[in-house]
């Protein structure tokens, strides 16, 4: 019988990058991007906390968010779809359970990553999807990760668990 430290551990699938994601300063438009390089212990190159060096000791140098997922906030905020820029989600990434990934390390592209925690909605969710979308998003908001390791990443990249 396994143990729920055997449970717990990434299984071993891989997802992809399916949308790059970077902001502005604050109140800026985010826009999409094909690729970019993420800065170990900064965050990516083209957001606005890459490009300031504001994320040097945050948890939240980069945020992901399921693909998947975006049919369910689009059901529930009760909109026909969700624009991924709307969201301000940095990676969207499909084929791999982000939530079961909490505390691990992931390849994405060349970078390491390592995934911290929920990443919550704000309020201005409700502005930029729609009403209702701040609580559609409620446990469907994605996660947050440190760069560990600087390295390429662009769209169509590969997503993996780091051996333990």
């Amino acid at each position: 019988m396994k143990t729920i430290r055997d449970l717990l551990k990434p299984p071993h699938v891989t997802g992809r990058v399916e949308a790059l994601v970077v902001r502005g300063h604050s109140r800026q438009p985010a826009r999409r991007i094909v690729a970019t390089q993420a800065l170990a212990g900064i965050g990516l190159a083209d957001d606005r906390l890459g490009q300031r060096g504001e994320a040097e000791l945050s948890t939240r140098q980069v945020t992901l968010i399921q693909h998947e997922h975006l049919a369910v906030i689009a059901v529930l905020a009760g909109v026909a779809e969700v624009d991924v820029v709307a969201l301000r989600r940095n990676l969207v990434v499909s084929g791999i359970n982000l939530i079961a990934l909490k505390n691990a390390r992931i390849h994405v592209g060349g970078a390491l990553l390592e995934i911290v925690g929920p990443c919550q909605p704000c309020s201005r969710m409700e502005e930029a999807v729609g009403p209702g979308a701040y609580a559609a998003m409620r446990g469907h908001g994605g996660m947050t990760a440190r760069v560990i390791e600087s390295g390429a990443i662009q769209v169509g990249d590969i997503v993996r668990a780091a051996s333990s």
